[in-house]
């Protein structure tokens, strides 16, 4: 194995092992908040067809505790506040990375340092550019390797009893599962780390893991 080939998939390696460590989300918030705490609150579904739903009464269970933290009161009948939630998960989008390989071939003298052009089908590539007296060249021994992300959302708005909006938030994340359940208490996290925070700002909020877990 070949020094560069080494260091790449060391590289690699350590990269996957970041990925793995720590949850990532972009976070948005959009608030009228001078101060938090100290008003009644009762959390609902904004879509209707969440409405009983135990998976929804969970997440809201999670929602609860954290505003309860900053001094909010949760109740059944007449809040100050009623807090509207939603999550999703998308059904999928599928990527495609290439991993190039070099030669020479076509005419002249190729040199692989040229432009790229994507040719080939999965599990093998190659590649066209332009040799040093502009002709083309194919590169083989490259791959195509292809896998499906999944976008996450966790929504929040606070709306006073009089219709004020008073916060809106959401946390975005992407993995290669759409397993929500266990993604769900990390966007609720993010979405409430430095709450409210800062005012039209998207920020990403950084999540430290327990060793072997990874989304």
């Amino acid at each position: 194995m070949t020094l560069g080939k080494t260091l790449l998939i060391a590289g690699v390696s350590l990269a996957l092992a970041a990925c793995a460590s720590t949850f990532k989300s972009d976070v948005a918030r959009f608030h009228n908040l001078p101060q938090t705490g100290g008003e009644s609150f009762t959390i609902v579904p904004k879509d209707p067809a969440k409405v009983g739903s135990l998976e929804f009464e969970q997440y809201a269970g999670m929602i609860r505790a954290h505003l309860t933290d900053l001094g909010y009161h949760a109740v059944a009948d007449n809040p100050d506040i009623m807090v509207n939630v939603d999550y999703y998960v998308s059904d999928g989008d599928e990527k495609i990375q290439s991993r190039p390989g070099y030669g020479y071939g076509g005419y002249g003298y190729a040199n692989p340092f040229y432009g790229f052009g994507h040719y080939g089908h999965f599990g093998h590539s190659g590649y066209f550019g332009s040799g040093a007296f502009g002709y083309p060249y194919y590169s083989s021994g490259g791959s195509y390797y292809s896998y499906t992300v999944y976008a996450k959302r966790l929504e929040m708005n606070m709306v006073r009893a009089g219709g004020e909006v008073i916060f809106e938030g959401r946390a975005d994340s992407t993995g290669r599962d759409n397993h929500l359940p266990e993604v769900m208490p990390l966007l609720i996290q993010a979405l409430f780390t430095g709450f409210p925070g800062e005012n039209g700002v998207t920020e990403q909020v950084r999540i430290k893991l327990a060793d072997g877990d990874g989304y």
